[in-house]
């Protein structure tokens, strides 16, 4: 019996695990669009005699664009940082990637809902918490792919050991509780639930911890290599 050709070498069989390669490729491809559509949610005034004003009066649509804008390049991050680790993907991770994107695009509707609320000086409870649940749900998402991933190593790479693992579980539940708090003030205090997220770019720029450590160690072995 002779075994079959294939003519354009392996394929991936029906049901297995993928390389999440591709997963990551076209998850930056949504999260570039989605960052794109936020400035277009800015619009010109219509009176131009006083321009000077009307710009200005912009304010908040420039304020939403910026802490959309970089909440979303903290998940891009992030993103990578999680695919980073991981081996290879199954339907599930990619259902819940497809959610995550899909909420990644709501969010310059919700960024625009946000700004007009400021503008206009109402409503802005409502547009907090819309806003505010819109990222908690991209919380939701990564603590449930990370969750999937790590159980029993299944999916994970042997690039990050168990101390890095609980570093980036504790930096993605960290967000669950972050981005909660400041919807639920924001039901509240509009103005302070907006300021406790604003405080979560910072925050979440910063190094997880062992990540810098994980890379000089990594960068030596090469050197000696």
């Amino acid at each position: 019996m002779t075994e079959p050709i294939q003519e354009f070498g392996e394929s991936t069989p029906f049901g297995e695990e993928r390389d999440p390669a591709r997963v990551v490729a076209f998850s930056d491809a949504v999260i570039a669009i989605a960052v794109t559509l936020l400035v277009l949610e800015i619009r010109p005034p219509h009176d131009t005699r006083d321009l000077l004003h009307g710009l200005a009066a912009l304010w908040p649509s420039y304020l939403a664009y910026a802490i959309t804008f970089m909440l979303i390049g903290q998940v891009w991050a992030n993103h990578h940082i999680m695919f980073d680790h991981v081996r290879s993907v199954d339907r599930l991770v990619l259902f819940l990637n497809t959610v995550l994107l899909m909420d990644l695009s709501f969010l310059p509707f919700a960024a625009s809902v946000l700004a007009d609320t400021f503008r206009d000086g109402h409503g802005q409870r409502t547009a907090v918490v819309l806003y505010g649940l819109s990222f908690e749900l991209t919380a939701v998402l990564f603590n449930l792919i990370w969750w999937h991933a790590r159980r029993d190593r299944r999916l994970l790479a042997p690039t990050i050991d168990e101390a890095g693992v609980r570093a980036i579980t504790r930096r993605f539940q960290l967000a669950l509780l972050w981005l909660g708090a400041g919807t639920v003030l924001g039901a509240l205090l509009p103005a302070l639930g907006v300021a406790v997220i604003f405080a979560f770019i910072p925050y979440y720029w910063l190094p997880i911890a062992g990540e810098i450590r994980t890379s000089q160690r990594h960068r030596r072995r090469r050197d000696r290599t």
